[in-house]
């Protein structure tokens, strides 16, 4: 029941899926007005808001505000397993009545802000809100996995036993600031401009000075290219196409009077 209720709460999601997010987990012993349906990838603006609003009925007198930098959704729960069984544990407690996380949170979390608005809003309804700051030890880099794995069963050791200590109604808050992760940030070689020279220049590596090329025209420079040689060819067979027709046209011999007009008596028999 307990693992059951831990993977709802943290719901199954790619490990790593983005590597710039983190996981927000809101619990407590009172009855939380959360929202029935939520996104479990949402910004840090939407989370903060959606606390908040949790939060601002100051549900409990104490408040437990968690801080675990460099924390992702896979260090918590992997597939089916829970790698912080002192926080699974808790969440899962019966005691436990209110329930509200969100596994992929993109963007910075502050701590500082949550704690501010509990003791104003509980202030706003003459409670006064006892606060508890936690901060856990840094998390490694994932590259260091082995080290990472045991920071966070020391940091869930900690935890546990603050939470032993806990007497009575509390809310729970627990939030990756700051969080490491960054996105992907494409880098585009920029291209190489090369500047059209009007004389030519060789360098020599042993003196490091510039001498004038003066090897000779067509050494330097090459006046035939394929494309220009296909183009010559192509108009030689065009124009002796071209020379053919007119010869044709030219060899046409006809006699000056063959399109005359006949007016003599001859031709007027002819159109009787």
């Amino acid at each position: 029941m307990k693992l059951s209720i831990a993977t709802t709460l943290l719901a199954s999601t790619a490990a790593h899926a983005f590597s710039d997010s983190s996981p927000f987990v809101l619990f407590s012993t009172s009855k939380l007005n959360t929202p029935e349906k939520y996104n479990q990838l949402q910004t840090s603006n939407q989370v903060i808001a959606s606390a908040k609003e949790i939060l601002s009925s100051c549900p409990t007198s104490d408040y437990v505000i968690v801080s675990q930098p460099n924390v992702h959704a896979a260090d918590i729960r992997d597939g089916s397993r829970c790698k912080m069984r002192s926080l699974c544990d808790a969440i899962a407690s019966k005691e436990v009545k209110g329930r509200f996380s969100v596994a992929e949170v993109v963007g910075d979390l502050s701590t500082h802000s949550l704690e501010d608005y509990v003791k104003e809003a509980c202030a706003a309804k003459g409670k006064v809100a006892n606060t508890i700051k936690v901060d856990l030890t840094h998390l490694p880099s994932l590259e260091q996995k082995d080290k990472r794995e045991q920071v966070l069963a020391s940091n869930d050791d900690q935890l546990g036993i603050m939470l032993d200590t806990l007497k009575g109604d509390y809310t729970l808050v627990m939030v990756s600031d700051p969080n490491e992760f960054r996105a992907y940030q494409p880098d585009f070689v920029e291209p190489v401009h090369m500047d059209l020279k009007r004389e030519v220049f060789h360098f020599e590596e042993d003196k490091g000075n510039q001498t004038h090329d003066t090897r000779p025209l067509f050494v330097k420079y090459q006046f035939f290219t394929p494309g220009i040689f296909v183009s010559l060819i192509a108009l030689v067979v065009m124009l002796s196409i071209l020379g053919v027709g007119l010869r044709a046209l030219g060899s046409l011999e006809v006699s000056y009077g063959a399109f005359d007009k006949e007016m003599g008596p001859a031709a007027q028999k002819k159109q009787q």
